[in-house]
């Protein structure tokens, strides 16, 4: 058995590229976790999509055994986070399991938004921080900068830096070391009882739900029956262990210690991130504390592009679910797309994931409709609706206002680059609360923005204006009321419902130009004129017209008398006018495609 003094629980927090994952390679080569023969980059992204894009989708954790310059063995239990935005309740989670964090700084790049972030979620679970300047060997690396801005923005000091490559394994074993040193075991729990912290899970197709489980007290063994608080389940455990990086199971799991506990539970719904589990032969009498409920942000419609394969998809998400409990879908129809499903995720990153995951691992051809967020509707009756779905907007007579999600984001750029960002934020609706300078280049600026604004393509217009030095992080900030108004696309007089969008009055026009001038170059022409108008409650904003395919009914005549050929010109225009009454148009997919690709403000 491992005693308390010889556990260290630690966390590798960074802003996205700053080398969390090559760090936790080069720590398990050290510590001959992994053979060389098994040695592989990115160690812990087991997904595919995590290695191409160089990101942590997932958590994963690993545990480590080092015997320290003292001759005294230890147990290391890394924690690896994922670094973006969408997933910083996960982190935080993560960091509750730790009690040290090892803080990346790309030496080349410096402090960046998610870096800040990170720190800050680190400092509110009082762990203890080791900041790391990594890549020191490329020839761009500015170590003085990081120093300056360490003690400027995080206000940790230059002494506590350490430096490192960790794609040539420069440095690794001072980290190891200061690890040992600096990082406090894990404190004996100052109540009756055994409690584990679920701060991820997973599902095994074979085996069942899989919780990653930090052992706060007590201990937890096979065949021991536990309970999860916030629903109350009972269940018994049908396997304890490690990961090495690989599940290893074993005896027992005592307090201190990471690992994961697999109980008997079918469905991943059931066991919810921060949650805390205990054992009901010596249970704990109160949850650990920080756990929230996860709620979707943002919302999407995923339709599949063969209506044959609506059954396939639902079964795809269903398995797609159970590894991810954040995702959320229900079905629904669209009069334009046919049966679909409606779908919640916690920010644009996780989107994106979700639907290369359906496309990739799943082999789906789908389509998403427009993103939208969650208004709050007041209507006059006193009465308050969530409308995730601009089709589900109620009638604008009886609606009193509407509010809409804001975020606090903090942008960080270089100085050259402040007016060009000034300028997207406003064009985002957006306002800049305070400026704060990080060093002699650089500034932090806090902006107020409608959460609506930076779905579609904020990010890539913030990284194109900055040249790629700009980044981004942001957080839910309550809701906040605004001129806000449906503004419905009409085909043929029909309002087709997948095109619809709740925006803002001053964008509506503009909004509406663009996506009928869209529309106006993917839908094939009729024999019949077709009208494309955007509609803001009944008044029409903006039209296009595509011009119908005309066939001369004049070629048969050889000249004769001019009423003749009046007759026959006015027998088409009343054929025309009959075929536009009962004539349907029908939209190809590419128009929904190019809807989707229309930026807010082109």
């Amino acid at each position: 058995m491992t005693e308390l003094n010889s556990i260290r629980n630690f966390s590798i927090i960074a802003h996205i590229d700053h080398g969390k994952s090559t760090l936790a390679d080069r720590l398990m080569e050290l510590t001959k976790t992994v053979s060389q023969r098994d040695s592989q980059e990115q160690l812990l992204d087991d997904m595919d999509l995590e290695r191409e894009r160089g990101i942590t989708i997932k958590s994963h954790p690993v545990r480590m055994r080092y015997v320290a310059d003292n001759g005294h063995p230890y147990e290391l239990n890394l924690i690896d986070t994922p670094g973006h935005v969408d997933f910083s309740y996960e982190v935080s989670r993560s960091l509750g399991a730790c009690e040290g964090a090892l803080l990346m700084i790309d030496a080349t790049q410096g402090v960046q938004a998610q870096t800040v972030a990170n720190v800050n979620l680190a400092f509110a679970q009082d762990l203890v921080v080791i900041p790391i300047i990594n890549k020191i060997d490329l020839p761009a690396a500015d170590l003085e900068m990081c120093y300056e801005q360490m003690e400027e923005v995080l206000a940790i000091p230059r002494e506590e830096a350490l430096s490192c490559s960790a794609k040539d394994g420069i440095g690794i074993k001072e980290i190891l070391e200061a690890v040992v040193e600096r990082i406090p075991p894990p404190e004996k729990a100052d109540f009756d009882g055994s409690a584990a912290l679920i701060f991820d899970s997973q599902y095994d197709t074979f085996r069942g739900v899989v919780t990653y489980v930090r052992v706060v007290n007590g201990e937890f063994r096979r065949g021991d029956k536990i309970k999860l608080f916030s629903n109350n389940l009972e269940s018994e455990v049908k396997e304890v262990g490690c990961f090495s990086p690989k599940m290893t199971a074993t005896e027992d799991l005592k307090a201190g210690s990471v690992g994961y506990i697999i109980p008997n539970i079918k469905s991943s719904s059931d066991t919810k991130i921060g949650d805390t589990m205990t054992n009901v032969k010596v249970p704990c009498k109160l949850p650990l504390p920080g756990f929230k409920e996860i709620h979707p942000m943002v919302f999407s419609g995923i339709y599949p592009i063969d209506t044959a394969d609506y059954n396939q998809l639902k079964l795809s998400m269903g398995k797609l679910q159970l590894n991810d409990a954040a995702f959320f879908y229900q079905a629904e129809t669209s009069a334009a797309l046919g049966f679909g499903f409606r779908c919640g995720f916690l920010g644009l990153l996780h989107m994106e994931v979700i639907q290369e995951r359906l496309r990739r691992e799943y082999g789906m051809d789908i389509i998403a409709t427009y993103p939208s967020v969650i208004y709050h509707v007041y209507l006059k009756s006193g009465e308050m609706v969530e409308v995730d779905n601009p089709v589900h907007l109620p009638d604008p007579a009886e609606i009193d206002r509407i509010e809409e999600p804001m975020i606090i984001a903090k942008i960080m750029l270089p100085n050259n680059f402040i007016g060009d960002v000034m300028n997207l934020i406003m064009t985002k609706r957006g306002l800049c609360t305070h400026t704060d300078s990080v060093d002699a280049n650089h500034v932090i600026l806090t902006t107020s923005l409608p959460m609506h604004e930076i779905l579609i393509d904020f990010h890539d217009k913030l990284k194109s204006i900055t040249r790629g030095y700009g980044s981004m992080d942001y957080e839910p900030a309550g809701y906040q009321a605004g001129k806000l108004v449906k503004l419905d696309i009409m085909v043929n007089g029909e309002p087709v419902d997948a095109f619809s969008s709740i925006v803002h009055v001053d964008h509506a026009y503009g909004r509406g130009r663009l996506l009928a001038k869209r529309l106006k170059e993917v839908i094939p022409q009729q024999m019949f004129q077709i009208a494309i108008q955007a509609a803001v409650g009944g008044k029409v904003v903006a039209r296009e017209t595509i011009r119908q395919l005309r066939k001369n009914v004049l070629a048969k005549c050889y000249g004769g008398d001019v009423s003749r050929k009046r007759k026959l010109l006015e027998k088409q225009k009343e054929g025309k006018k009959r075929m536009k009454q009962v004539g349907s148009v029908n939209i190809p997919q590419e128009a929904f495609v190019a809807v989707l690709k229309a930026g807010e403000n082109e």
